[in-house]
């Protein structure tokens, strides 16, 4: 059952990921896009990286289960992207809407990779 959630998850991580990324690119151009609902969106989008990196931890620890090899390097690397990305923001605040859309981006490349990696 964790391995389906785990799974289908992957799909959130990275459409939710894709469309904050979208959201804040399109943001920098098109100010009216500009509201509190984006960094909300994107909040929560970088959270689900954090409940699918617990999600494998859980599956490799609980039901002993071997991961494929860099895929669970892929997820960890996604964790330390979103808080490279939070510590950056004030540094980078004329350009925080770059920032924050090319690195939901990654984020979603990551998370392809990850799954990529993970079915072979």
């Amino acid at each position: 059952m964790v391995r389906d959630i785990h799974n289908s998850w992957a799909w959130v991580v990275i459409i939710g990921n894709a469309l904050a990324g979208i959201w804040a690119l399109t943001a920098h151009k098109v100010h009216s896009l500009r509201s509190r609902a984006l960094w909300w969106y994107t909040a929560i989008a970088e959270l689900t990286v954090f409940v699918q990196v617990i999600l494998g931890v859980v599956m490799v620890n609980k039901y002993k289960l071997e991961f494929p090899a860099f895929h669970a390097f892929y997820g960890f690397v996604a964790i330390i992207a979103v808080a490279i990305l939070y510590s950056y923001r004030a540094q980078l605040k004329s350009r925080v809407y770059l920032l924050y859309g090319w690195g939901g981006l990654f984020l979603m490349g990551l998370g392809i990779r990850a799954m990529l990696v993970g079915q072979a």
